[in-house]
């Protein structure tokens, strides 16, 4: 049975964590859901009930998901008298994300919404049964939990806590989120051609994929895989290549995801990367099944004429650095 949830989005890169949740359940729900609406900071989603813990599994930019109650205007709380909350006690908490709404007084309109819902529920601070959560966005809206995201599980698998690491990898939440907005399925295929320390590999062994990990560099393939072992996750398949020769290496691959050189700490071989570049996008849909993907990192706004691309999502880094989330489809 479909059932409505939403989801609370962490504030940053803008659409990309509204696109990993949708993304991600339409992959878990083999494309049985429907989105009901969005806004700053949240997504609300129809999905099949049975899929939502392989949706939660995955998911790395969002905060919370609950089950969805409504969402009305601040000063009009005539739905909330039509809202059901499960048997127990209750108490709310709330979110304003970032500083929207703000004339709504918070903890007044937690007391009004309250003095609404005690009618059929008691109210209890300290231990509920049920935690009802409100959004202060465009909107008001509610939810009760059914997940908080520990944001600490991904920091145990942040870059400096690796045996091997360099300080220019990706963060792990952003590494999940690439592979996620690829569509790629649970046990699907994925390939890191610039694999470096393993990040990437790492997170999509996590969750369930068969990982293969390249490079041309020996000394990064060897590094990714002591942190696979580090971790106990299986490494599906793994070569020391150059990123022209993967095609006749690799084939009937579901997603690549990666985050080539682009700076002068990284290791290029003395090629510019520009050319490195363009010589991966020509060598990645000989390497895609039909209907895969590829997210790939870049410094810059990416076009070519060897893949069509779907989104692209931009993050300030630092100074004049920023990176760019491309997701590239076939032609």
């Amino acid at each position: 049975m479909n059932k409505t949830y939403l989801f609370e989005l962490l504030g940053e890169l803008k659409d990309m964590p509204r696109d990993e949740v949708i993304k991600t359940c339409e992959t878990e729900s083999a494309g049985n859901c429907r989105m009901i609406c969005d806004g700053p900071g949240y997504v609300v989603m129809e999905i099949p009930e049975e899929c939502l813990d392989g949706v939660n599994d995955r998911l790395a930019l969002t905060h919370m998901v609950g089950d969805y109650l409504g969402s009305f205007e601040p000063e009009d709380l005539s739905s909330v008298e039509n809202m059901i909350l499960p048997e127990g006690t209750f108490a709310i908490r709330y979110r304003r994300f970032e500083g929207l709404l703000p004339d709504v007084d918070s903890q007044k309109l937690i007391r009004r919404i309250g003095a609404i819902l005690s009618k059929n529920n008691d109210v209890d601070l300290k231990n509920p049964d049920v935690v009802v959560h409100m959004l202060i966005s465009d909107r008001i809206h509610l939810h009760i939990e059914r997940k908080v995201f520990n944001a600490d599980l991904l920091r145990e698998r942040k870059v400096s806590e690796r045996p091997f690491f360099s300080p220019i990898s990706l963060h792990p939440k952003y590494a999940r989120a690439l592979i996620n907005l690829t569509g790629v399925k649970r046990g699907g295929t994925v390939l890191d051609p610039f694999c470096g320390t393993g990040g990437i590999v790492i997170e999509a062994a996590n969750m369930g994929m068969r990982a293969i990990a390249s490079d041309f560099d020996k000394e990064m393939v060897a590094g990714t895989r002591e942190n696979m072992a580090y971790y106990n996750l299986p490494l599906h398949d793994f070569e020391t290549i150059d990123i022209s020769e993967i095609p006749e290496r690799f084939t009937e691959i579901d997603a690549i995801a990666c985050d080539p050189p682009y700076g002068r700490s990284t290791k290029t071989g003395g090629e510019n990367v520009l050319s490195i570049y363009n010589r991966a996008l020509e060598a990645f849909p000989k390497v895609l099944t039909a209907e895969g993907k590829a997210g790939v990192v870049l410094p810059l706004l990416y076009e070519t004429e060897h893949m069509v691309r779907d989104d692209v999502y931009k993050q300030h880094v630092h100074g004049t650095l920023s990176r760019h989330y491309h997701i590239f489809g076939q032609k």
